[in-house]
């Protein structure tokens, strides 16, 4: 038996990358549907794990069904233990709850003006003071994780886990919006975005088209980071 995650659509849909990259990133199978936030099917489409109404959702082999990213997090790593989806150390265990705590809870204005899209980056996008303060929250506990592990490069904890799960649409919406943040910042971004399973997602997300594209905005664009191929 294996889980059944439902997602929304890859292009835009941030809260599903996170809970995919959970099960991709530490090795958990699972089988993947879709849910069709932009087709309006998505009622339909997720009848059959009432009471869920948002994606990512999990049914676990057991047939438990478990919504919310931090609830499906935290349920596979009690779990599977042996895939150390947090830090083993203690310190930094504790760092990377609070990280994502506060990501699954904050950062509204960020969300709101800049809603996660893998097509391009946008250029002369002028972010509000209120987007300023979270994107200078966010480097905040980045740089404070990487006071508490030691790691300056990298993964924020070292090897990767839920931390850098849960910061991968950030980073998205940092590159994507070209929000000015520090350079040890912006390599962070580029470090996640580079990882082979996030681009996987993203080369999976332009196998669907979309007329009218959601979220665009009246500015000229370039396209995404060209990461080599490993």
């Amino acid at each position: 038996m294996t889980y059944d995650l439902f997602i929304g659509d890859r292009m835009f849909s941030s809260w599903s990358l996170r809970g995919w990259l959970v099960f991709e990133k530490f090795n958990i199978p699972c089988q993947t549907h879709m849910v069709g936030l932009y087709a309006g099917t998505m009622a339909a489409d997720m009848a059959d794990i009432a009471p869920a109404r948002l994606v990512p959702a999990v049914r676990t082999p057991d047939g438990v069904v478990v919504s919310e990213s931090l609830a499906i997090a935290e349920t596979l790593a009690e779990s599977h233990p042996e895939a150390s989806l947090w830090p083993t150390d203690a310190a930094n265990r504790a760092t990377a709850r609070w990280l994502c705590a506060e990501m699954a809870s904050g950062f509204g204005a960020l969300r709101t003006d800049c809603p996660m899209q893998l097509l391009h980056c946008f250029n002369g996008f002028a972010p509000s003071d209120a987007v300023m303060k979270d994107v200078a929250r966010v480097e905040t506990l980045w740089d404070h994780a990487r006071q508490i592990s030691g790691n300056k490069s990298g993964w924020l904890f070292g090897d990767y886990s839920l931390a850098d799960v849960f910061y991968t649409p950030v980073a998205a919406r940092i590159i994507g919006y070209g929000l000015p943040v520090s350079d040890h910042a912006r390599t962070y971004c580029l470090t996640l975005l580079a990882d082979t399973a996030v681009r996987s997602w993203r080369d999976a997300a332009h196998k669907v088209t979309y007329d009218p594209m959601p979220y665009m905005l009246d500015l000229p664009t370039e396209p995404w980071p060209d990461f080599p191929t490993p």
